[in-house]
C-alpha cells in the first residue's frame, strides 16, 4: 500500500508520501508527521455521500433500507482536514459526528460497471460527515444546510492506494472514549457498486470524494471534544470542535428548531428516556 498526503511546507501546499512517521516530499525535504500542518489530501469537484448502508444505522434507526441507495451532496466549501478544528456556529446545540470511508476517484468514469469500478479508485481516505440538526426540520431532504456548513468535512489524513476496503473495522472517539464501532461488512451497497451507481448519470472526476456511509451511534459533541476516526488500514483523522464567532443570523432564512426530530435525530432513538446533555456557552 502508498499512502500520500499533502501538507503546508514551507508556506506551500505540497504532496508527499509517507515513509513511516516521515512525510517526504518530491523535491527530498522531509517533515515528522506529528510536526506536520495537514491540508485535505485531494481537491475534489464534488463530495456525493450515501444515506444509509450500514446494517446497524439502520436498525437503529428502526427504518429499512430503500431498493438501492439514495444521495445528498457536501458542498466542496465544507472540505477540511486532518487536526483541524470543525466549527459549529454560534446559535447552533446539536453537531453529531459520523465517522466515514471517503471513496477517491482516480479516473474520469462515466457509465461503468461495479466490475469496472475499482479501476477508476485512487484510493481510500478517513472522513466524518459532520451534520448541524438544528436545521434537521427544514433541510431534511436535501440536508444541504444540516451537512453543508464549512468545516463538516474533514478528509485524511493521506490517501491510501492498494487498500481492501472488506472486512476492515472503523470507530469513532470522542475524547478517547469509542462511541462506534463498526465494520465494512456490514455495508448494504460496498465501494465498487456506489461509484458505479453515482456514475450512471454524474461524471466523477480525479479527486472526487464519495462518502460511504457511517455505522450505528452517532450522537452530538461540543466545543471542546476531540473527535477521532480510526479505520483499519488508513490511519485516524482527528478534529477538535469549536464555536463560531458569529452568530447565525436571525433576519433571515429558516431558522434552528428542538423538534421531537431533531432530538431524536442527534440523541438517538432512546433520547426522551436519557438525561439529554444540553450544550454550555463557549469559554471566552
Amino acid at each position: 500500500m502508498r499512502e500520500t498526503r499533502r501538507i503546508l511546507l514551507d508556506g506551500n501546499p505540497v504532496d508527499v508520501v509517507r515513509q513511516g512517521e516521515t512525510l517526504v516530499a518530491g523535491d527530498g525535504r522531509t517533515v515528522a508527521i506529528a510536526d506536520a500542518h495537514h491540508l485535505p489530501p485531494v481537491t475534489p469537484s464534488k463530495i456525493i455521500c450515501v444515506h444509509l448502508n450500514y446494517i446497524s444505522r439502520v436498525k437503529e434507526m428502526q427504518t429499512t433500507l430503500p431498493p438501492a441507495p439514495t444521495y445528498f451532496h457536501k458542498p466542496v466549501s465544507a472540505l477540511n482536514s486532518h487536526d483541524a478544528a470543525v466549527v459549529r456556529p454560534d446559535g447552533c446545540s446539536w453537531l453529531n459526528y459520523e465517522g466515514e470511508i471517503a471513496i477517491v476517484i482516480g479516473r474520469t468514469a462515466r457509465n461503468i460497471s461495479p466490475a469496472e469500478a475499482g479501476d477508476y479508485i485512487r484510493g481510500f481516505t478517513v472522513a466524518n460527515d459532520y451534520g448541524l440538526h438544528d436545521f434537521r426540520d427544514t433541510d431534511s431532504g436535501s440536508m444541504l444546510r444540516v451537512k453543508g456548513a464549512d468545516t463538516l468535512c474533514p478528509v485524511g489524513p493521506g490517501v491510501v492506494e492498494g487498500w481492501d476496503f472488506r472486512g476492515k473495522q472503523i470507530r469513532t472517539l470522542v475524547n478517547g472514549e469509542v462511541r462506534q464501532d463498526g465494520n465494512t461488512d456490514e455495508m448494504e451497497w460496498d465501494m465498487h457498486y456506489l461509484v458505479a451507481d453515482i456514475a450512471r448519470t454524474i461524471t466523477l472526476q480525479p479527486g472526487d470524494l464519495l462518502l460511504s456511509g457511517t455505522p450505528a451511534i452517532s450522537r452530538t459533541v461540543y466545543p471542546g471534544d476531540v473527535v477521532e476516526v480510526e479505520v483499519e488500514g488508513l490511519g485516524t483523522l482527528r478534529n477538535h470542535i469549536v464555536t463560531g464567532p458569529t452568530p447565525i443570523r436571525t433576519d433571515v432564512g429558516a431558522q434552528v428548531t428542538e423538534s421531537e426530530e431533531v432530538l431524536s435525530t442527534a440523541q438517538g432513538g432512546d433520547w426522551e428516556f436519557r438525561g439529554i446533555r444540553k450544550p454550555q456557552p463557549a469559554a471566552h
